[in-house]
């Protein structure tokens, strides 16, 4: 099944998000969209089939929301965008609900929380 739904998250510079996303967490932008040269950027990228909407155009929403994003394997993941300079504001770690979770936050203080599910 595709993703059916996608979390729109608000950045203030498109330059500095861009490469937050893509040379620190490994996105890739499927698309940007401006309506003129000069004005705000609206963009998709995915990373291993999940995609996230991130817009400049104030309107849309505010800077300082989340995304929840079921990953394979999250310390396998720390460890990838570690080698890239990301330091998460929380590390890998076990939860009640059976999941190991870290939390990444970006330059506009979005909180991307990364989960695998963990088996007993």
């Amino acid at each position: 099944m595709s993703q059916r739904v996608f979390p729109q998250l608000r950045v203030t510079n498109w330059k500095r998000t861009r490469a937050f996303y893509v040379d620190g967490l490994g996105f890739t932008v499927d698309w940007e969209h401006r309506f003129e040269p000069g004005l705000p950027v609206f963009a998709q990228l995915t990373r291993d089939g999940l995609s996230l909407f991130l817009t400049e155009h104030s309107g849309d929403c505010l800077p300082g929301g989340a995304a929840y994003l079921v990953v394979d394997d999250v310390d396998a993941l720390f460890r990838e965008i570690g080698g890239r300079g990301i330091t998460p504001a929380e590390p890998p770690g076990d939860t009640e609900w059976h999941a190991r979770e870290m939390t990444v936050v970006d330059p506009d203080g979005n909180k991307l929380r990364f989960s695998t599910a963990v088996t007993q």
